[in-house]
């Protein structure tokens, strides 16, 4: 009996080379996100930690818990108050960075998926994405100018 072997045509070849950067893709995107998501939460533990630590009156006084926990609770929302309160190591600020990185880590992997689509010469979706990622940071920019 003869043992013949198939030799891989060039199509072959394309579509494995396709898969593994298809893949390879999938993989930087879901590290990017779990990354992202995991720094966020440890930022936002420590900042949480940080106002605990300098403000014990939380553990005890409910109206002291509420000033940072209800409906009139302030936290620093521009660049300036935030880069302030993080001089002064403020965990409201540094809670803050904490959700402003959670917010840009679906953004950013937006961000990738434009360098992914262009490394794979996908010009439609290089297109596509690009206008997703513009209406996004937009939508971020406009919103930070309205909300003050």
């Amino acid at each position: 009996m003869a043992v013949t072997h198939e030799l891989p045509t060039p199509a072959d070849t394309y579509e494995s080379d396709l898969e593994r950067k298809v893949r390879q893709t999938e993989l930087a995107i879901s590290m990017l996100l779990r990354i992202g998501v995991a720094i966020s939460i440890l930022v936002i533990i420590a900042g949480t930690v940080i106002s605990f630590v300098h403000h014990p009156e939380y553990f005890t006084s409910t109206e002291a818990f509420d000033t940072v926990t209800g409906t009139s609770a302030s936290f620093p929302t521009s660049p300036r108050a935030i880069f302030d309160g993080l001089l002064d190591l403020q965990g409201r600020a540094i809670v803050m960075i904490g959700l402003y990185l959670l917010i840009l880590t679906p953004v950013m992997r937006v961000g990738v998926s434009i360098i992914a689509f262009a490394h794979e010469r996908d010009r439609a979706f290089v297109v596509i994405t690009a206008f997703v990622f513009l209406l996004l940071v937009g939508s971020l920019v406009l919103g930070k100018g309205a909300g003050g």
